[in-house]
Formats: structure tokens, sequence, C-alpha cells
């Protein structure tokens, strides 16, 4: 069984549902340190033609607390009028749309079931059915930290394949893994191009951005573009 770990990331890029996708089981990693100025509750989309940086409200935010700590403000209309009055004309706005009201309507505040519901609805839109669990339900070690904490988890899952993203090269080592009998892969992104209006294209934009122009199909034609190394 392959497994993935993540921290919670509001509207993310591609990158992270083709991890999502490329998993059997997904522990969205929650109870970690915020990290103040990262890209959790941030992300970028299109404005007038360029990219323009969006953010959750957070009330309380500090790299003092775990993301399941935080909680978001409840007035979000703003960011969802953006949203709206960016991408109106876009070929998916009236099928994409109603899933961003519903995301941004959710009832639990708390930061990371706030996104955490937000990962899910986009999956269902795409017809992705990775089983997503929370890392604050696992009856795992929390003593442990860092590479030490991410193959507890595996042993605890029971998985013989940890896919992490490439960014992980830095942080883990494929012979630690190796030792518990976890096969350590990072996976590379090989991000494609689609028309976004008249524009010149933009890349990493948040997979909004993505499912804005693209139809499902055509977005898991391109969440199947990247390799594991």
């Amino acid at each position: 069984m392959k497994l993935g770990i993540m921290q919670p990331y509001f509207l993310p890029y591609i990158g992270y549902f083709q991890l999502i996708k490329a998993v059997d089981k997904y522990v969205i990693y929650d109870d970690v340190n915020f990290i103040k100025g990262g890209w959790i509750n941030r992300n970028n989309i299109l404005v007038n033609g360029n990219k323009f940086m969006f953010n959750l409200i957070l009330n309380g935010a500090s790299s003092n607390k775990l993301i399941n700590e935080i909680y978001i403000s409840p007035n979000q209309s703003k960011l969802l009028k953006t949203i709206e009055n960016s991408y109106k004309n876009s070929a998916y706005f009236e099928f994409v749309f109603p899933i961003m009201i519903r995301i941004f309507e959710y009832s639990d505040k708390n930061l990371a079931k706030f996104i955490g519901n937000s990962i899910v609805e986009i999956c269902n839109y795409l017809n992705i059915d990775t089983e997503i669990v929370y890392s604050s339900e696992l009856d795992k070690n929390d003593d442990l930290k860092g590479q030490d904490k991410v193959i507890d988890i595996c042993k605890l899952l029971k998985v013989d394949s940890y896919i992490n993203a490439i960014g992980g090269q830095e942080l883990y080592c494929k012979d630690n893994f190796k030792r518990e009998g976890i096969n350590l892969q990072f996976l590379k992104s090989n991000l494609v191009h689609y028309t976004q209006f008249r524009n010149e294209f933009i890349s990493g934009l948040s997979i909004l951005d993505v499912i804005m122009f693209n139809s499902p199909d055509d977005t898991n034609e391109m969440i199947k573009k990247f390799i594991l190394l």
C-alpha cells in the first residue's frame, strides 16, 4: 500500500493532487506547527491576467501553535468575490464556483478541518477516491520528530511504500526508510500548459485555476503527468 503525508494547504497547486492520486491512503499532517508566511493558507490565482496571491484570513495564527489549533475568520466573502470576478468568464465556472461556495460556507472553521474539507470537495469533483485521514486522529508516537515520526506513521498504517513531494529529498533518506521495509519515492511534477483566457500562460497557480479552465477529464490527464524518483 502506498502512503502520502502532507500538511493541509488551501487550494494548492496541481502537484498536491498528483500526490493524493498516486497513493492509496493520504494523511493530512495537521498536528505539526503552523508555518507563518508559508503556503498553508495562501496560494496564487489569476486576476486580470496576472498572478495574484490570496490569503485565508486567520484568527490568532502563530508558529507556536499546531495547524489544528488555529481557526479561520468566519468572513471570507471578499476572497470568494475575488474568485467570482476573476473567473466568471472561464469555461468551467458554472461547475466549479458552486464548489467554491460550499467550501467557503463549510461550518467548521478549524483551519485543518476547513482545508481538509476543501481537499475532499475537489477530490470528489475530480473522482479521486484516495482515503484521506488526519494525523491527529492516529495513535502514533508524538514524541518523535521529522523523519522518525513519518516512519512511525508508515509502520502504524502498515504501508510498504511512502511517496513524498520532490522537496522531501532534502528531508528524508531512502536508506532509513528501507531499513524499516518501506520504499521511499519522490514525486516530480511535469506541469502542463493550458489556455487561460487569451493571456500568456502563467504556471504554478492554484488547482482552482486549473479546474476553472479544464474539464475534470482533462485535469485528470494533467494529474497523470509526473514521475517517481
